[in-house]
């Protein structure tokens, strides 16, 4: 069942400001059709809801077995309203609802759009902690035109969420600026092996079936929510400070992956030199046998295709520079994770300085050399996607196609020049200061500007809005005799996740 404690009621989240005035007038207009809601994100409008703050999920799945058929689920939200509401508007849409409860009471239903939109039978005054329980059907197998959600394994399942494809999963409010505590108990045949997020709460066995809960200790974002089920082995280790690691393998290859899962421990210590401990209770990979084309930070279990490991092809520093991609957004997008997703490349920018800064300093991969690089594509990249704190938003019917390269190496670039602007100790003290200040909690692009202008004493405004928001790229401080490269120039390389195809992490 959910967390049983009841906090106090949470100050109104910072994104319902980005409502338009039409959207606050629908809230409450309880008698008018059932309307899709949205918190005004530039890049999704109708991703989130207005009129509450999730406190916690309790999410339960029945894993039939296979990967084709749905599995049974019961979801259940405590959320504390920002406004008085008629109508709850959640972002589910690809499953089938039995039947919804408002703090115990039937309640009735309707889909509009994506939202399954919920009428209680009384109205929730603002500042009550209601409890949502919607029993459901989780679809494994995507519905056209979708991506994202369940990932279906050569032996099981898996979830690939970011950017807005919770809600293909389980009900829920599926917007960063609305992180909760997760508690998530998967029930499959005996045989397979379920883990989610945070830490073991429990197993139970009984009739053939086994069933594991896991909790989360911190907020999360619902686009960071992992669950595995499959015939796996999970591998326990110690990380630094005692930190529990576990990874999630096929159990047919433990032997063959255990020498790329047992490099994670060093790695943590490696991140932890540059910007202090490590912001979660545990960690650890989730290997799947699936052709993604991607890698994952899903909050302390990230996701990995295990071609990344057994693919001849890939170089042991280029593996090793993914992996601790995935390993710094633990710090950089999932314990500080952005209000909005035009603040993403505060996520890709940041676990790509790291992947290339540990690549110089462990395969003698100068990060100056890729810099120069990203330099000289950089006014492509912003041409085809915009500059990195105003990406362009999705192709049509590709949510994920806003991870693109402006956002990736083009977003490390900024970084790059910033520390050329600032100065490394500065740059440093900046990096701790960021991850310390707003653990757990969200941020945005105007954060990251005000402490980069008071740890370094300047007015770094007009550098801010040229190298984030600019059509082109400045000089770069300290290299003038950097160029951009004429358009018809040859494509340059890029990160190394990206280029592996990890277009969502």
């Amino acid at each position: 069942m959910p967390l049983t404690h009841r906090p106090r009621p949470r100050p109104r989240p910072r994104a319902a400001a980005l409502l338009a005035p039409v959207v606050c007038a629908c809230l409450l207009a309880a008698s008018a059709p059932a309307t899709p809601l949205g918190v005004g994100d530039r890049l999704f409008p109708y991703l989130g809801n207005p009129g509450y703050d999730v406190a916690s999920y309790d999410l339960s799945f029945t894993y039939p077995g296979g990967n084709r058929e749905p599995l049974r689920a019961v979801t259940t939200i405590d959320a504390w309203t920002t406004a008085d509401l008629d109508r709850v508007n959640l972002d589910f849409a690809h499953g089938t609802v039995e039947s919804v409860r408002v703090d115990g009471e039937p309640a009735t239903f309707a889909q509009a759009g994506d939202d399954l939109v919920v009428t209680p039978e009384d109205p929730l005054p603002e500042g009550s902690l209601a409890r949502i329980t919607v029993r459901h059907t989780s679809d494994p197998v995507p519905a056209r035109g979708q991506d994202g959600g369940w990932v279906r394994t050569a032996d099981g399942l898996a979830m690939a969420n970011q950017a807005d494809a919770a809600h293909l999963v389980f009900p829920c409010n599926d917007h960063p600026s609305d992180k909760a505590r997760f508690t998530i108990r998967i029930t499959a045949p005996d045989g397979y092996t379920a883990v989610a997020n945070g830490l073991p709460a429990g197993v139970h066995r009984a009739g053939g079936a086994t069933t594991w809960t896991y909790r989360s200790r911190h907020p999360m974002a619902t686009e960071l929510a992992q669950v595995s089920v499959g015939r796996s082995t999970v591998r326990h280790r110690e990380g630094p400070h005692g930190l529990p690691v576990r990874d999630v393998v096929p159990t047919r290859d433990r032997e063959r992956l255990e020498r790329w899962l047992k490099r994670t421990p060093e790695q943590i210590a490696w991140m932890e030199s540059k910007v202090g401990p490590y912001p979660f209770e545990t960690y650890g990979l989730l290997v799947a046998d699936a052709d993604t084309g991607f890698e994952l930070e899903t909050q302390t279990l990230s996701l990995f295709e295990k071609g990344l490991f057994t693919a001849a092809a890939y170089p042991e520093w280029y593996v090793e520079s993914v992996m601790v991609h995935e390993l710094s957004h633990q710090w950089f997008g999932d314990s500080v994770t952005p209000r909005t997703w035009s603040d993403v490349w505060l996520n890709e920018g940041h676990a790509t300085w790291y992947e290339a800064l540990y690549a110089q300093e462990k395969a003698n991969k100068p990060m100056e050399t890729r810099m120069k690089a990203a330099y000289a594509a950089s006014d492509r990249w912003r041409a085809a996607g915009g500059p990195p704190a105003l990406p362009e938003p999705p192709s049509p019917g590709r949510k994920i196609s806003i991870f693109r390269p402006n956002v990736y190496d083009g977003a490390a670039l900024v970084l790059y020049a910033l520390r050329q602007e600032i100065g490394r100790p500065a740059f440093e003290r900046l990096e701790r200061a960021w991850v310390r200040d707003h653990r757990d909690s969200t941020a945005t692009t105007e954060d990251f500007e005000r402490l980069a202008a008071e740890i370094s004493g300047r007015d770094l405004s007009g550098f801010f809005k040229a190298w984030l928001y600019g059509e082109k790229t400045p000089p770069m401080p300290g290299h003038p005799d950097w160029k951009p490269a004429a358009s018809s120039a040859a494509p340059v390389a890029t990160s190394t996740a990206a280029s592996s195809a990890a277009p969502a992490e």
